[in-house]
C-alpha cells in the first residue's frame, strides 16, 4: 500500500516536472521562432502570388523580424552579455511596428515610418538605459511594453472602424486579438510595478505562461491578417466579374444590376433617371479593314474619351461588341441630351484631328428617360433607348436622338438630332 502511494507521488512529481519542462521559456521561444518563420514563408508565398498586395510585405517583415528577434534572445542562455537580450527586444518591437504598418497599408493609409521609428527608438532607448545605464526592472519592462503596444494601439482604430464602414471577420478577429495582447501586456506591467519580476531575464512559470499566451495570440493575429487578405482578394475577384476585360468599364451584368437599382429607387421616389445607348458607327468596317487589334484600340480610345465628358456617379458600361450604355442617375431627358451632345462632340473633335493612319471614331446615341410606365423593368428603358438609337442611325449616324413615345405632330419627319438640340 505504501509502495502504491510512493509511486503515485513519484508520478505526480514527474508530471509536474514534465509540465515545467514544457513551459520552459527557452522551449517556448524556440516554438515562437519556428512558428513565425513558417508564417513568414506563408506571407512570402502570398506576395509571390499577389505582388500588388502591399500589406503582405509588412506582415512578412513582421514575421521574419519577430523570429530573428526571438532567435537572438535565445543566445542569452549561452552568453552573459546583455546584447542578445537588447537585440531580441529590438526585433520584437520592430515586429509590432511592421504589423501596425501592414494594417495601415491594407486600408490605403500612408505608412507612418517616422512615427514608428520614433516610437520604437524611444522604447528601445528606455530598455538600454534601464538595463545598462542603471538597473531598474520595472522601468525597463515598461519601456519594452510601450514599444510593443503603442504601434498596435495606433492601428486598432482602423481594424474596428475601417474607412469603408464594414468590419470584415478577419479585421474583427485581429482587433479582438490585439485588445487581448494589450491586456496581457498591461497585466505584466502591473505585476512588475507591484514587485514581481515577470521579465524574460528572470524567467519563472508566470512569465512562461504569459509568453505562451502571447505566442498563441501572435499566431492568431496573423491568421486574422490572412482572413483580411482573403476577404480583400475575394472582393477584388467579385469586382473583376463586373468589369469588361478590354475597356475596364462595367460589363452587361453590372449594368443590369445598376439599372435594376435605379428603377427601384425611381419607383419609390418618383425622381427620374436616364440612359444613353451608344453604338460605334461602321465598326465592322474598321475590323474588316484594319484588323481586330485596331478595332479593340478604337473601343479603348472611345472609352477614355467618353469618360472625360461624364459626371461623377455616371456609369459607363460596355454591353457587347461596339455597344455601350451610360446610366445617368437623377437626370432628366434634357440633362441626358446635354451629356449625349458632350460625348458626341468630343468624338467629332477627335475625328477631325485624326491624321495619317489614325482611325476616326463616329458614334450614334439613343437617349431615354425612366417613367412610371417603365416601373421596375430596366429592359423597357433599354428598349426605349435602343429605339432612339435606331432613329439616330436612320437619320445619317454620327448624331443622337431622344425617345419620344408621342406621335409626331407634323407629317414631315424631323431629324431626331435637331429635336434633341431643342431640349437644350
Amino acid at each position: 500500500m505504501s509502495h502504491g502511494r510512493t509511486a503515485t507521488r513519484d508520478g505526480g512529481r514527474d508530471a509536474a516536472h514534465a509540465a515545467r519542462v514544457m513551459l520552459n521559456v527557452s522551449t517556448l521561444w524556440t516554438v515562437f521562432v519556428v512558428n513565425f518563420l513558417a508564417l513568414g514563408v506563408i506571407w512570402a508565398y502570398v506576395i509571390r502570388s499577389y505582388p500588388k498586395f502591399a500589406a503582405a510585405r509588412f506582415w512578412m517583415a513582421s514575421s521574419f523580424v519577430g523570429a530573428i528577434g526571438a532567435m537572438t534572445a535565445l543566445i542569452r542562455l549561452f552568453v552573459s552579455s546583455p546584447l542578445p537580450l537588447l537585440l531580441g527586444a529590438a526585433g520584437v518591437i520592430a515586429a509590432s511596428c511592421f504589423a501596425a504598418m501592414g494594417i495601415q497599408r491594407f486600408y490605403g493609409r500612408p505608412v507612418s515610418w517616422r512615427l514608428m521609428t520614433v516610437t520604437g527608438g524611444l522604447s528601445l532607448a528606455g530598455v538600454v538605459v534601464f538595463m545598462v545605464g542603471f538597473e531598474n526592472m520595472q522601468l525597463r519592462m515598461l519601456s519594452y511594453t510601450l514599444g510593443q503596444a503603442l504601434p498596435l494601439i495606433l492601428a486598432l482604430r482602423l481594424l474596428l472602424s475601417p474607412p469603408e464602414g464594414r468590419v470584415s471577420p478577419g479585421a474583427r478577429l485581429s482587433g479582438i486579438v490585439i485588445l487581448t495582447i494589450i491586456a496581457i501586456l498591461v497585466a505584466r506591467t502591473i505585476g512588475n510595478l507591484l514587485g514581481q519580476d515577470l521579465s524574460a531575464k528572470a524567467g519563472g512559470q508566470t512569465h512562461a505562461v504569459m509568453v505562451l499566451g502571447l505566442l498563441f495570440l501572435s499566431m492568431t493575429l496573423n491568421f486574422g491578417f490572412l482572413l483580411m487578405a482573403m476577404d480583400r482578394l475575394r472582393a477584388e475577384v467579385a469586382d473583376l466579374a463586373l468589369l469588361d476585360d478590354l475597356t475596364g468599364v462595367a460589363n452587361r451584368r453590372h449594368l443590369l444590376q445598376r439599372l435594376t437599382e435605379e428603377c427601384a429607387r425611381s419607383e419609390r421616389s418618383g425622381a427620374p433617371f436616364s440612359l444613353l445607348v451608344i453604338d460605334l458607327d461602321g465598326f465592322k468596317t474598321i475590323n474588316d479593314t484594319h484588323g481586330h487589334a485596331a478595332g479593340d484600340a478604337c473601343l479603348q480610345h472611345f472609352t477614355l474619351m467618353a469618360q472625360t465628358r461624364l459626371r461623377p456617379g455616371d456609369m459607363l458600361a460596355r454591353t457587347g461588341g461596339d455597344e455601350f450604355c451610360v446610366v445617368l442617375p437623377s437626370s432628366s431627358l434634357r440633362e441626358a441630351a446635354a451629356i449625349a451632345r458632350r460625348v458626341l462632340e468630343v468624338c467629332r473633335q477627335d475625328a477631325e484631328a485624326c491624321t495619317g493612319s489614325e482611325i476616326p471614331i463616329a458614334i450614334s446615341i439613343g437617349v431615354a428617360q425612366w417613367d412610371r410606365g417603365i416601373g421596375a423593368y430596366p429592359d423597357r428603358l433599354m428598349a426605349n433607348a435602343d429605339h432612339a438609337l435606331y432613329a439616330a442611325k436612320k437619320n445619317g449616324k454620327n448624331d443622337f436622338a431622344v425617345y419620344d413615345p408621342s406621335p409626331p405632330l407634323a407629317p414631315e419627319p424631323i431629324g431626331q438630332g435637331e429635336a434633341a438640340r431643342n431640349f437644350a
